[in-house]
């Protein structure tokens, strides 16, 4: 069940990747960047 989570949240943090290197926008940059710190951060600190 753990690897299953781990590749739900490694693949919204692939996609806010992609969607942060596409947009022009500075504000949904950094929107999409606090929501990606937040997915890492779950994805390295889940025990």
């Amino acid at each position: 069940m753990r690897w299953i989570y781990h590749l739900i949240i490694a693949f919204l943090t692939i996609h806010l990747l992609v969607y942060m290197l596409g947009e022009k926008k500075l504000t949904a940059k950094i929107g999409a960047g606090l929501v990606l710190v937040l997915f890492l951060l779950r994805l390295f600190l889940i025990k």
